[in-house]
């Protein structure tokens, strides 16, 4: 095992289980803006007759002219006392929105509140085509179709159920992975956050992640899955602005070579449980493995977190979602109190 490339057992770091969702939020500041975005000219359309309302007026509609497309909606919350010495911002994953990190689907405190309780500065976006950011036309502006999650899908590969056919509607009749963590009787609330994603709006989404960064930062970033890829590109184009890269089971990091870029940026990786198991996720994490022994072989550090071998264990992709979700924040939160990000 190389040296920089820390696989983490329990005896190194002291999970947090302290009673935070008890906590009240007391804030100086919250607010919202948006960033990125550019603006595109469309020509050459037919004007169309719209009925906006039953009963009323039909009104002429010229798609021809100026759109505002490829923003970023972020809100932000900053707490009265900040002991964070940077901000913390949280990017989703594929498919999904800012909501990730806000309250869990079964009703409890998300990493949201567990981060501004303990004094982070936080920001938490809808990427480039999620949610509050908005979309654009297809196939005038993103080129390519949407693509749409059936109920059963995250089910099936995120880890939660035993692969086909586990999803029932009735969650007595789920059939889960043997101790997994994600609260069944919350998922169909869960898949009422799922939003349609494209797969032409990575370098928008990049563009505008890195606009975010160079407004509030120097920050540390938290990223999931998808944003794995866009916390990694923005952290090599920005080293002296992100103080922290954590990794939530990212689902992909960009070329090996771009990895020494990273080298001045301490990294944080957690991945969850049932890997082993899974038809994709060996290979995922193996790539990201070869990414962080990259990183070491230039001078850079990685501590990697298998939770099942620091003895938690039953998480899903949607970690953050997970009933002991607040005790893997905890381990973040420790492993940045230990890189001297914390006061």
């Amino acid at each position: 095992m190389k040296k920089n490339l820390r696989f983490v057992t329990l005896s190194v770091f002291a999970i947090a289980l302290t009673g935070c969702a008890s906590a009240p939020i007391q804030l100086s500041q919250m607010g919202s803006f948006h960033v990125g975005g550019r603006e595109v000219v469309l020509s050459g359309k037919p004007i169309k007759e719209v009925l906006f309302a039953p009963g009323g007026v039909p009104a002429k509609v010229d798609p021809n002219g100026v759109y505002q497309v490829e923003q970023m909606y972020v809100q932000y919350f900053i707490p009265q006392n900040p002991r964070g010495s940077f901000p913390l911002l949280l990017w989703h994953g594929g498919g999904l929105s800012g909501v990730t990190y806000e309250t869990t689907p079964d009703g409890r405190e998300g990493w949201l509140n567990y981060f501004v309780k303990k004094g982070w500065a936080t920001y938490n976006s809808d990427a480039v085509e999620r949610g509050r950011s908005g979309w654009a036309m297809y196939p005038d502006i993103f080129k390519t179709e949407p693509v749409f999650l059936t109920k059963e899908n995250p089910f099936e590969r995120f880890r939660i159920g035993q692969g086909a056919g586990s999803y029932n509607k009735d969650p007595s009749k789920m059939k889960l992975l043997p101790g997994n963590q994600f609260p069944p009787e919350g998922y169909d609330n869960f898949t009422k956050q799922i939003v349609p994603r494209w797969t032409s709006t990575d370098e928008p989404t990049i563009a505008a992640y890195t606009e975010l960064v160079d407004k509030v930062c120097p920050c540390v970033l938290v990223v999931h899955s998808q944003s794995g890829l866009f916390g990694a590109r923005v952290a090599q184009a920005r080293p002296d602005k992100v103080k922290a890269l954590v990794l939530v089971e990212p689902a992909a990091l960009g070329p090996i070579a771009d990895a020494p870029k990273l080298k001045n940026v301490p990294l944080l990786a957690i991945y969850g449980d049932y890997i082993e198991q899974d038809s994709r996720w060996p290979t995922i994490r193996g790539n990201g493995i070869k990414f962080y022994e990259a990183l070491k072989a230039a001078g850079g550090t990685a501590d990697v977190i298998d939770l099942p071998r620091v003895g938690i264990k039953g998480n899903s992709h949607m970690i953050m979602m997970d009933r002991n979700s607040d005790q893997v924040a905890g381990v973040i939160q420790d492993w940045l109190s230990k890189k001297g990000l914390y006061r």
